[in-house]
């Protein structure tokens, strides 16, 4: 076969092709416009659910932050005089955090965002006396997907146990932290508080187990230091 002919065979067969392609398209017009149009729509819903994701997240990071400075807010030494704008009491800069927090987690509860101010929102409802308001929030994010934050909530929920007589539960907690440890609250963080909730037990046994365990595990650092300071018993 010859190049000229394998040439306009090539061709032949591109004319049937396109032809066979405008052919379906004809026939399915109706069908293809519907397609266009669905996929067009999709495109606009995603674009659209993207940047209201974006600045709603923009908006919650920013009125996250503004709480913290809040709850961070320095108070004044003690004899100074009061100044315009500055919390006299550490009661009184928590209950305006507690509401800043309250508020982004209502706002923006299917964000990232909205979940950490749930923490600080338990944190404070705990310095405020009010347990169960403080569990509720706790409980909430220590169920977060974000381990670090997981575990900085169910060690917090720990300790509120701890205060309203509820061990069992502040020992299952700490050996889930143990367990599965973050950046935010190491396995060796876990093992102290459980091993002095164990020594406040009376258990010395089980509470000097668990201090040379930290002990060994974090020779160098700050929880391997009180741990070797507790078996001193210093």
């Amino acid at each position: 076969m010859d190049t000229r002919t394998r040439h306009a065979l090539k061709k032949d067969k591109f004319a049937q092709a396109a032809a066979s392609s405008a052919s379906w398209v004809s026939e399915h017009q109706s069908g293809v416009v519907r397609w266009s149009i669905g996929i067009g729509a999709f495109l606009v819903l995603a674009i659209g659910a993207l940047i209201f994701w974006s600045v709603r997240s923009s908006a919650a990071d920013l009125a996250l932050g503004a709480a913290l400075d809040v709850y961070t807010t320095p108070l004044p030494l003690p004899g100074a005089p009061p100044e315009p704008g500055v919390y006299t009491t550490a009661a009184a800069r928590a209950t305006e955090a507690n509401r800043e927090f309250v508020a982004i987690a209502h706002d923006f509860n299917w964000l990232p965002e909205g979940t950490k101010a749930r923490y600080f929102a338990g944190v404070t409802y705990e310095e405020l006396g009010q347990t169960g308001k403080a569990e509720t929030e706790l409980k909430a994010a220590a169920g977060s997907r974000d381990l670090n934050l997981a575990n900085l909530a169910k060690l917090a929920l720990a300790g509120l146990y701890r205060q309203t007589n509820r061990d069992s539960e502040a020992f299952a907690l700490y050996n889930e932290i143990a367990a599965k440890p973050s950046v935010t609250v190491s396995a060796s963080v876990a093992q102290l508080d459980l091993a002095d909730l164990y020594a406040a037990e009376g258990n010395q046994d089980h509470a000097r187990v668990l201090w040379a365990k930290v002990k060994d595990a974090d020779k160098d650092g700050a929880a391997g230091s009180i741990a070797a300071q507790k078996l001193a018993g210093k």
